[in-house]
């Protein structure tokens, strides 16, 4: 006499993850702990970008560093020689 109950019919939504949920069982704690790993390392391994950065900045500060010691030392020699000695 009465309807259906709504609840006793499954989504298509709630069978897909039951079966998403069923593979994932038959994996094994090994490939499933090797997943998660990978997954990891990939979310925070250092990229190229990070690394020309740094390397940039490291030549930028070395290059910086000479700099100024080659004007300074430059300047130095230019005033001790002098020009009438010749």
């Amino acid at each position: 006499m009465g309807r259906k109950d709504s609840s006793t019919t499954k989504l298509p939504v709630d069978q897909y993850r039951k079966q998403i949920g069923k593979q994932d069982y038959k994996k094994t704690k090994p490939i499933l702990r090797a997943t998660k790993l990978k997954a990891e390392a990939k979310k925070t391994a250092i990229g190229i970008k990070e690394v020309g950065l740094m390397l940039a900045a490291i030549l930028a500060l070395l290059l910086a560093f000479y700099a100024f010691f080659y004007l300074r030392l430059s300047t130095n020699i230019d005033s001790d020689l002098d020009p009438d000695e010749d």
